[in-house]
Order: C-alpha cells, then structure tokens, then sequence
C-alpha cells in the first residue's frame, strides 16, 4: 500500500452508508496515514503498514484519565470483553490505551475500508462500556 495512493482513493470512496473519508498523510519514520470517517461522530484512525500488514490504530484514553481505584477492574473488563469485539484489540502504546485491527498487506480497499468503519464503532462501543472507570 502505497500510502499517499491509498490516501486518495480512499477520500474518493463512499460507502454504501454513505460514509465518507478525509484522510491526512503524517510525516515522520514511520508513514502514517489519519483517516476521519465523515457523517460518524468517531474517532480519528491512524493507519500504517509493515511489510506484511496494515495497522489501524484509535487512541482511546491516557492512564492518566483512569481513575486509580478501578484500574485493575478496568482491565479485568478489558481482557473479558476483548473477544467478543469483532475485528479489533486492545493495546497499549506507551501511556495510551489504544483500539487496532490489523489485515494483510494484500487487502483490498473494500476490507480496509470495512476495518476502518467496524473500528470506529467498536470505539465508540468501549469508551461508553469503560466510562465509569475515567475520569
């Protein structure tokens, strides 16, 4: 996946929901692409690739934002319901914990564009289910 190509057909993809995409190319090390689902109040996702998968991240919150006392039964939780959350995981990057799904690099744009929306949902899904562990 060529970064800056995915990037413009994505933005020019509707899906059948009509879901549109802004996507925005961030420099660095690491080619990184923030993609924006339009028309669903979400999450910006961020995707890069290795040489054998794409990656797409969502930051969910800061250890910071968790309340001390309900850590651990945070991440009970977590580990409970990682299973039944099609397409995605849990992670943590360095203090933020993170939502991610990850597919071959020989996806096309459709399975791509189906793990950014499911993603998304799945988000929003988690941080209602966990808000009375933050703050």
């Amino acid at each position: 996946m060529n970064t800056e190509d995915f990037a413009i057909r994505l933005s020019q993809h509707r899906t059948a929901e009509g879901f549109t995409f802004d996507c925005q190319t961030i420099a660095g090390e690491v080619e990184v692409l923030q993609v924006e689902v339009n028309g669903f109040d979400g999450f910006p996702i961020f995707i890069t690739q290795t040489q054998t998968q794409i990656i797409c991240i969502i930051y969910l919150w800061a250890e910071a934002e968790i309340k001390a006392e309900s850590r651990v039964e945070m991440l009970e939780m977590m580990m409970d319901t990682s299973i039944t959350i099609p397409l995605s995981s849990y992670a943590r990057v360095n203090d933020r914990y993170v939502l991610y799904g990850a597919l071959s690099v020989k996806s096309g744009l459709e399975k791509v564009v189906e793990e950014i929306v499911t993603l998304n949902e799945n988000a929003i899904d988690v941080v209602s289910a966990m808000e009375d562990f933050l703050q």
